[in-house]
């Protein structure tokens, strides 16, 4: 099989949405986007209401319940493509691009009233989030093609895969730090005989 380029998915993605969003559609990103994404927006707008943060919740809870999946497919895409960081950094900016953008101007149309609050909670959680179902589905979970485990299983790994998530950043640059100050040491000085 050869090597994806992030590209390569970017044209698949649009030249095959059918077989690439709607097929994969990831109902397991659907099912945790929605009810988190919701409650996100009930406690965001709790201090404009009970009726209008209700309001916002089902909003969000219904907009995520639909798109969530879309999204999910092609962060599940994009698991396998090369080279890692740049996979991220599209997903960490397009998904949240798109999706943001939907977002804000659903909510604009209700008339959320702590619009602004909302959606910035919105969007770190997106990158965050984006970034952790990368982690997941490049370790097998979270899938929902051919190479997908039941969502029990997937379950049991959640926290076991948050935690080396979490730890990953201060691994990598501890390997960093290390690289760096082994590649700037000195040789050490042969002794004379």
């Amino acid at each position: 099989m050869s090597v994806m380029t992030v590209l390569d998915v970017l044209q698949q993605l649009l030249t095959h949405p059918g077989a690439m969003l709607i097929r994969k559609w990831n109902w397991k990103s659907s099912l945790f986007s929605s009810v988190l994404r919701a409650l996100i927006f009930l406690f965001a707008n709790l201090r404009a209401g009970w009726h209008a943060a209700t309001g916002a919740m089902l909003a969000e809870f219904v907009y995520r319940a639909i798109t969530a999946g879309f999204y999910g497919a092609m962060t599940q895409a994009l698991r396998k493509a090369q080279p890692i960081g740049a996979a991220n950094i599209v997903a960490m900016v397009l998904l949240p691009l798109v999706s943001h953008s939907v977002e804000l101007l659903l909510h604009l149309a209700r008339g959320t009233p702590k619009i602004k609050t909302s959606i910035i909670a919105s969007v770190c959680f997106t990158m965050i989030s984006t970034l952790f179902h990368l982690y997941a589905t490049r370790r097998g979970a979270l899938l929902v093609d051919s190479d997908a485990a039941s969502l029990a299983s997937d379950m049991k790994r959640i926290p076991r895969l948050i935690a080396s998530f979490v730890a990953s950043g201060p691994v990598a640059i501890y390997r960093v730090a290390i690289k760096r100050s082994s590649a700037s040491a000195p040789a050490p000085v042969a002794e004379l005989p």
